[in-house]
């Protein structure tokens, strides 16, 4: 499978600037203009409008993904062009994420204690399911406490700079996960996009209580980021099966870890958007681009036999996956 793998899609590792530059600005377009129509519509057009901004900015956000992933050189400006039109104003800058999904694609580390993307979820209590959604609705709260409040104060005081870098840097799911201060030209970058998340925080906090920004309106803010946060949270959960107690894992076990969702289901497209549904595959090919992952899917499908590990990682949908995940928890010991 492995070899298979690679040798069907060595020319698939290419991106394509003009499907990057294309799909970020149209999702961006529709996210926000959706956005501005929520905030001054009337209540009943204003939901469909929000959901609306909802999905599109949840798929504009999706990018830091490939941003993690892709040689900038090869997609020049659009790391600095995705941190402008939605990594500041979201408060989820590209170095939240930089530098801590790569460890999650780390052959020694996945699925382990020091994986900063995984929890034994269902191993867990039945509770945690339920909750691990949840606490998403307040990620639009907490990085306004983060970038407004502590980064502010981490500038004073040393202990905080610590507390901020280590605890509250980076998207990550597992509590233990504890970062490392950045160096050289990460740092650089670290700084630059802090110090203007920040000030965007600040000035937004501002103009709420001035009452330049209406409080409706800002409160449709927290609640369309909120909407695709929970979006976001429930796609984790199917992300992978959970399973694995914290030793090292083989590639292949890793991958039948992760999940695709591929064709015929449409729905994907929504709640795993920007290559997203194709996860198990990801895990196998981190290098090809999410607009290839589709092809690369197609042919791995047709040249692996039914018996092929690769296909054990496909699933129909997301409802059956989160009813497994449910049900493991309730025989987790």
């Amino acid at each position: 499978m492995l070899r298979a793998a690679a040798d069907l899609t060595r020319d698939l590792n290419a991106p394509k600037p003009w499907v990057y530059w294309t799909d970020l600005t149209l999702s961006v377009i529709v996210g926000w203009g959706a956005l501005c129509a929520a905030i001054m519509l009337p209540l009943g057009w204003a939901i469909v409008a929000g959901l609306v901004s909802a999905l599109a900015l949840y798929r504009a956000g999706s990018f830091i993904h490939e941003v993690s992933h892709i040689k900038h050189s090869a997609v020049p400006g659009f790391r600095l062009y995705w941190n402008l039109v939605i990594g500041i104003p979201t408060m989820a800058p590209s170095f939240m994420y930089e530098g801590v999904h790569n460890l999650h694609h780390a052959r020694t580390r996945y699925g382990t204690a020091e994986d900063p993307e995984y929890l034994p979820l269902a191993l867990m209590k039945p509770w945690t399911v339920p909750v691990f959604v949840l606490l998403a609705a307040l990620a639009p709260v907490a990085l306004i406490v983060r970038f407004a409040v502590f980064a502010p104060l981490s500038l004073v005081f040393p202990p905080v700079r610590k507390l901020v870098v280590e605890r509250y840097s980076a998207l990550a799911i597992n509590p233990a996960f504890r970062r490392r201060a950045p160096e050289g030209e990460a740092k650089r970058l670290w700084l630059a996009l802090e110090v203007a998340t920040s000030l965007w925080a600040i000035a937004l906090v501002a103009m709420v209580v001035a009452d330049v920004i209406p409080v409706r309106a800002f409160l449709t803010y927290l609640g369309v980021f909120a909407v695709g946060a929970v979006i976001n949270q429930v796609r984790t959960l199917v992300a992978h099966l959970w399973e694995n107690e914290g030793e090292p894992m083989s590639v292949t076990a890793q991958y039948l870890d992760s999940v695709n969702v591929p064709p015929p289901g449409m729905l994907p497209l929504l709640w795993a958007p920007v290559g997203l549904r194709y996860h198990a595959l990801h895990h196998l090919l981190p290098g090809v681009p999410y607009h290839a992952l589709g092809e690369a899917h197609r042919r791995l499908s047709e040249a692996l036999g039914r018996d092929s590990a690769y296909h054990k990682a496909s699933y129909p949908g997301l409802p059956g996956l989160v009813v497994r995940l449910v049900r493991s928890t309730m025989i987790a010991r």
